[in-house]
């Protein structure tokens, strides 16, 4: 049985790196948006971005998951209501997409914050004091830093959000795991799917770990390791 359903778990699966891939795109711009907000200058930009990290790292994925998509959709339908517009049907894919990233766009935001505080503000101090721009001393100087203290972290939130990926079966996208209950619903054996859609998470995470360690050592070329 699961030979003859392998197929359609695979093809589920491809629904679910898609989504983890722009959940990470989007949640890497709220994490650089917010990190660069927390060490801003500006009160306000730092008060909305402690707010938002504080605010989504205590509130469990599932509910906000629930919240966002169905207390949305409400809430756009009945503005929409109020307009005379049509009833309007949110995407899974989308809305899914745009809960992980904006949840773990909070934990990127503490990644990168740390990541550019571990370089040197005379790194900075030295690009401005040559002449560059607030934005050419963060594009050409500390963003590259950055990159390189912040992969342990990314890498790690990656991992996390590929799992994650499951809550969006929830809300009715035909991701694996959806694929899997199908699976489980036709057959009467939900040890035998969900064990499959275990190790088929475990690849790959598995080789997410392997490619992001090469990225890893990539940029960390030239950069002497002391030895304890």
């Amino acid at each position: 049985m699961l030979i003859e359903y392998l197929p359609i778990l695979l093809d589920g699966l491809l629904t679910t790196l898609s989504v983890s891939l722009v959940s990470l795109s989007i949640a890497s711009l709220f994490g650089l948006a917010g990190a660069l907000a927390k060490l801003s200058s500006e009160r306000g930009a730092q008060a909305v971005a402690g707010t938002y990290t504080t605010l989504i790292r205590s509130i469990p994925d599932l509910v906000l998951m629930l919240a966002l998509f169905y207390g949305g959709q409400a809430l756009v339908n009945d503005i929409g209501l109020r307009l005379g517009w049509d009833y309007i049907d949110i995407d899974p894919f989308l809305a899914g997409s745009l809960t992980l990233g904006f949840i773990y766009g909070a934990y990127l935001t503490e990644t990168f914050r740390g990541a550019f505080l571990a370089i040197p503000k005379g790194q900075a101090e030295a690009g401005l004091a040559y002449g560059m721009s607030g934005f050419q001393v963060l594009w050409h100087i500390t963003l590259p830093q950055m990159i390189r203290h912040a992969i342990p972290g990314f890498a790690n939130n990656w991992l996390v959000m590929v799992k994650a990926s499951a809550l969006v079966s929830i809300i009715g996208l035909d991701d694996m795991v959806h694929r899997a209950s199908l699976a489980t619903a036709a057959t009467a054996q939900p040890f035998t799917f969900y064990a499959a859609v275990a190790a088929i998470y475990l690849a790959v995470t598995t080789v997410s770990i392997l490619a992001l360690g090469q990225v890893e050592k990539r940029f960390s070329l030239g950069v002497r390791k002391a030895v304890l």
